[in-house]
Parts: C-alpha cells; sequence; structure tokens
C-alpha cells in the first residue's frame, strides 16, 4: 500500500475556517480524502462545508481518531499551530505556508524528530497518493494512480513532470512536496527508505533544486541503501551564485557549494539517472519501463 496518506488517512485542516482552509478542504473532500475535523482557536462548535471545528488539536484527535494534520495558516502563525500538532502526538505533519522563519523551522524541525512525528514542509504542496487521499492544495487531477513515487523540493516541476507522465501513461503511487525552504521537516533521506519498502513504488523520482546539500546527502544515502531505479532532475542550473532564485533555500554559494552541477555530479557517481528536463524524465522513465 501507499504510505503517508491513504484511505485510511483521518485529516484535521488546522485554519479551516480561513479562505485558503475552507477552498482546499471543500477540493480534499472532493477527492474523497477523509477530512474529519478542522480546528481553528476560537471557532469550536461551528462546522465548515459539514466538517465540524474544534478549538484545539488533541480534542480533534480525541474525538475523531485522526492521523494526519494540514496545516493552511499564515507563516507568522505556522510554529505555534505545529507546535501543538507535534506535541498532541499527531503522526503526520503536513505545512503549506512559505516564508515560515528559520529559527521557528530549527525549532520544529528538532521538535518533530524529537516526539517521532512526521514534519511536512514548509512551503510544501502537500502529500497525495492519487486515487486514494490527498492534503495540501495540488492540482489533483494532473495525477493518476501507478507505481513512480514522486519527493520534490519543487512544485512547478512536479506537476510538469506528472502532467507529462500522464501523457505517456505513467502514474504515481505517492507523491510528496517536501518543500523548497532552508530547513524542511523532512529531507530525501528521511523520505527515501519510505519508497524503498513501499510496495507499490518501482520507481522513484527526485525533484531537487539548487541550494543547500539535500541531494549529495541523498547521494550517498542511495548508494548504501536504495535497490529500486532512481531518477533525479535538478533545477536552476542558470541561476547566479549568491542568488536567492524563488525558494528560499534555492541559492548558490559563491564558491559554488549547491550548484547544480555538484549535485549531478554526486547523484551520476551512485548510479542515479540526471534528467535534463522534466520532459527527460519521461524518456528515462520509458527507458526502464
Amino acid at each position: 500500500m501507499s504510505f503517508l496518506i491513504d484511505r485510511d488517512t483521518r485529516l484535521i485542516v488546522q485554519g479551516i475556517t480561513g479562505r485558503e482552509g475552507t477552498f482546499h478542504t471543500e477540493q480534499m473532500l472532493a477527492y474523497d480524502t477523509n477530512v474529519v475535523a478542522g480546528v481553528t482557536p476560537g471557532k469550536g462548535g461551528s462546522e465548515v462545508l459539514g466538517v465540524p471545528v474544534y478549538n484545539t488539536v488533541l480534542e480533534a484527535m480525541e474525538r475523531h481518531n485522526a492521523n494526519t494534520t494540514v496545516l493552511f495558516v499564515p507563516p507568522k502563525f505556522l510554529y505555534g499551530a505545529a507546535y501543538e500538532a507535534i506535541m498532541s502526538g499527531m503522526p503526520l505533519v503536513i505545512t503549506i505556508a512559505e516564508g515560515t522563519p528559520v529559527h521557528d523551522m530549527l525549532k520544529l524541525h528538532h521538535l518533530a524528530k524529537e516526539k517521532g512525528v512526521t514534519l511536512i514542509g514548509p512551503n510544501s504542496f502537500g502529500v497525495i497518493s492519487p486515487g486514494k487521499a490527498k492534503a495540501g492544495f495540488m492540482a489533483h487531477h494532473l495525477f493518476s494512480p501507478g507505481n513512480v513515487g514522486i519527493m520534490s523540493r519543487s512544485a512547478t516541476n512536479c506537476y510538469e513532470t506528472v502532467f507529462l507522465m500522464k501523457k505517456a501513461g505513467f502514474g504515481q503511487s505517492t507523491v510528496i512536496g517536501v518543500g523548497g525552504d532552508m530547513i524542511p521537516g523532512s529531507t530525501f533521506i528521511d523520505l527515501l527508505p519510505q519508497f524503498e519498502a513501499d510496495e507499490e513504488t518501482e520507481f522513484i523520482i527526485m525533484i531537487g533544486e539548487i541550494g543547500g546539500s539535500e541531494e549529495e546527502l541523498a547521494a550517498a544515502y542511495i548508494k548504501e541503501n536504495i535497490t529500486k531505479p532512481v531518477i533525479a532532475l535538478i533545477a536552476g542550473k542558470n541561476a547566479p551564485k549568491g542568488t536567492s532564485m524563488g525558494h528560499a533555500g534555492a541559492i548558490v554559494s559563491p564558491d559554488g557549494e549547491g550548484s547544480a552541477e555538484s549535485k549531478e555530479e554526486a547523484l551520476t557517481a551512485v548510479g542515479v539517472c540526471v534528467a535534463e528536463s522534466t520532459q527527460d524524465i519521461i524518456r528515462i522513465l520509458k527507458g526502464l519501463k
């Protein structure tokens, strides 16, 4: 079966009464995701689209046996909302907001590890298991069930990839928006073991970006631990050094650290198929099939 989310997911939406929270709750319900409750402090006792709203995550968990939460809250409130979810023992916490303060995410990252909670994001489009459930804001009509697992730092490149995959007859098992901020809750290394263990996943696509060292670290992990074919795409090859491009984490140091070239070299050296573009991902997939 798929991992992180599936038909057994019992989802809470934090910030459900806000504009984004309400809109995307409607979309998740339309996708037959089991949204069991919403949480907005001070709005407990109300309903949104037939979904009961509570003041706290703990109350929603206890009433509905919830096992996942997705946070549609502004960056300045994300720390408090995620802290509450983690401390309440929520197994999976998915954070959407872009621009979360770095120090907030540093604390949340380590708190989640300490408590054994899987934290996805921030700046994530969410998680989807096509045909089963979604928690996030992705355009679900682009996705289709299949045997290719995807984890991506870039929403746009992921959407383009799954669109091209659908046209070529490929579907996805689980797709995860890792997020493009400097401090992610879960890195590629955190997620690779789950794709490796997932029976539905036969191929793994890793869509990275310039900046940081996630892809180089993933290369070392893949060499020692991953047996399934891995395809990688590194976005941002033409970005100037020392300039943040789009995502907070997409920045190449003046000395070249975090460049597309260094990432591609590390991945190629361990046998990962490095694609030049989203179209090239499809070409490689066809060759592996």
